[in-house]
C-alpha cells in the first residue's frame, strides 16, 4: 500500500487526507498542534461560513495561477456544500450567499470529518513539527524527539503565517527549499490614533456605509476599536488599503451629493450634529467619524460626507490577520501543486501564495487545493508506484 504524509491538520490537510485514505492509501497526518484544526474552529465561533453562493466566486480571488483556477473550479460552493451534507451537516444559505452549517459551529462538522478519517485507519500525530527531510522521508520533532516518517507522496499543507497562537506561525519557511513570496497581512484591520473624543464609541458598529479603495467599493459594516478599524467591510477592501490605495468611506451611500447638499441646505439655527442626525439619519458614529476626519469642515460639508476619507497609521500586524498574502510561489510547483524540486511533495491551502476577501472564500480556497493536491498525488502514485 502506498504511503502518504500530510502536514498539517487545517481544512486543506484534513481534505488531502480524506481524498488519499479514500483513494486506498496508508495516510499519516502530522499536526504541530496539540489539537487539529485549531484556527478552523476558531473561525466558526462566530458563525461557520464554509462557502459562497455567487455568479463569479472566483473574481475575489484575483489574479491566480492555472493550478488554482482548476482546484477551485472543480471544487467550488456547490461541491463545498455537498460535502457538508456528506459528513451530515445540512447548510442554509443567507441574504447575502454565504452559506454556513445550519448548527452555525465548526465542532459537529470537524468531528462528523475526524470521524471518518479514524474509521479509515487514518492515523493522527499530535505535537508533531516538521522541520527537514532526509533519504525518502520527513522528519519532526516530536514530544518522544526526533523522528523521521518514510512516505511515498506527501501533502505540505503547513498553513499561513497569522495566528501563530493557533499552529499558523509560517516556521516551515525554514524547512522548504521552494521560492517563497514574503507573506503580507490579509483580512485586517487598520491602525487610527483615535483624539480623545471617539474613545465613547470603541466597540460601535458603523453600519449603513460604503466603504472605497482604489476601485473596490463594498457594502458592509465595520468595528471602531481602540486600536483602529476593522470588521468585515474593512476586511473586503484591506488587500487594495494596505497595497496603497486609500481608505474612503460614504456615509450616506443611499443619497447622492445633490440629495445630501440639498438637505444641508435646510439647516437652520440647528447645531450640526442634530441636524445631521435628523436630516441625513447619521448616528452619533457617523457623526464622531465625521468630526473625526472631515475637520476643519469646508463651506460645501456633502463631498465630504459622501467620501470621507480615513487617515490610518497601516495595518495590524501580520500574526493578527485573519489571513495572509505570500507564500509558495505557483512558479516553484507544476500544475499540480507538486513542487518543481522534490517529486511527490505536493502543497496546498494557505501556505501557496493566493488570498481572498473573507465571507466563504478563505474556507473554499482551502478545501479545494487540498482536495487537487491529494487527487494529484493519487494519480503520481498510480504511475510511478509505491516504495
Amino acid at each position: 500500500m502506498a504511503k502518504a504524509i500530510v502536514i498539517g491538520a487545517g481544512p486543506a490537510g484534513l481534505m488531502a487526507a480524506d481524498v488519499l485514505s479514500a483513494a486506498g492509501v496508508d495516510v499519516t497526518i502530522a499536526d504541530a498542534m496539540p489539537s487539529p484544526a485549531r484556527k478552523f474552529l476558531m473561525a466558526g465561533k462566530s458563525g461557520l461560513n464554509i462557502t459562497k453562493v455567487t455568479p463569479d466566486f472566483m473574481a475575489p480571488f484575483g489574479p491566480v495561477a492555472e493550478a488554482m483556477k482548476n482546484a477551485l473550479g472543480e471544487f467550488g460552493p456547490a461541491e463545498v456544500i455537498e460535502w457538508a451534507q456528506g459528513l451530515g451537516q445540512q447548510t442554509f444559505t443567507g441574504s447575502t450567499g454565504r452559506v454556513f452549517p445550519n448548527v452555525m459551529k465548526a465542532s459537529p462538522l470537524l468531528r462528523n470529518w475526524l470521524g471518518r478519517l479514524d474509521d479509515r485507519g487514518v492515523i493522527l500525530h499530535r505535537r508533531w513539527r516538521w522541520v527537514d527531510w532526509d533519504n525518502g522521508g520527513a522528519v519532526f520533532d516530536t514530544p518522544m524527539g526526533r523522528q523521521s516518517l518514510p512516505y511515498d507522496v506527501a501533502i505540505l499543507a503547513t498553513g499561513g503565517a497569522s495566528w501563530s497562537r493557533l499552529g499558523s506561525d509560517g516556521k516551515w519557511v525554514d524547512s522548504i527549499s521552494a521560492p517563497i513570496a514574503p507573506f503580507k497581512p490579509a483580512n485586517m484591520g487598520f491602525n487610527v490614533n483615535w483624539t480623545q473624543h471617539m474613545q465613547s464609541h470603541f466597540g460601535a458598529p458603523v453600519k449603513g456605509v460604503e466603504l472605497h479603495a482604489g476601485e473596490h467599493r463594498t457594502r458592509g459594516e465595520f468595528v471602531v476599536s481602540e486600536r483602529g478599524v476593522e470588521g468585515g467591510g474593512i476586511y473586503e477592501v484591506s488587500a487594495a488599503v494596505r497595497d496603497g490605495a486609500a481608505l474612503v468611506v460614504d456615509l450616506a451611500p443611499d443619497m447622492s451629493v445633490a440629495d445630501v447638499r440639498s438637505r444641508l441646505a435646510k439647516r437652520k439655527k440647528n447645531s450640526l450634529a442634530n441636524f445631521l442626525r435628523k436630516s441625513l439619519r447619521l448616528d452619533p458614529v457617523k457623526i464622531a467619524l465625521l468630526q473625526e476626519f472631515g475637520r476643519p469642515f469646508p463651506d460645501d460639508l456633502a463631498p465630504v460626507i459622501k467620501a470621507l476619507p480615513i487617515r490610518h497609521n497601516g495595518p495590524r500586524p501580520l500574526d493578527e490577520a485573519i489571513s495572509v498574502a505570500g507564500g509558495v510561489r505557483f512558479d516553484a510547483m507544476n500544475n499540480r501543486l507538486m513542487l518543481r524540486d522534490r517529486a511527490g511533495v505536493f502543497c496546498a491551502g494557505e501556505m501557496l501564495d493566493w488570498e481572498a476577501p473573507t465571507g466563504g472564500y478563505l474556507i473554499t480556497g482551502c478545501l479545494a487545493t487540498g482536495r487537487y493536491a491529494a487527487n494529484a498525488a493519487v494519480d503520481y502514485v498510480n504511475e510511478f508506484g509505491a516504495s
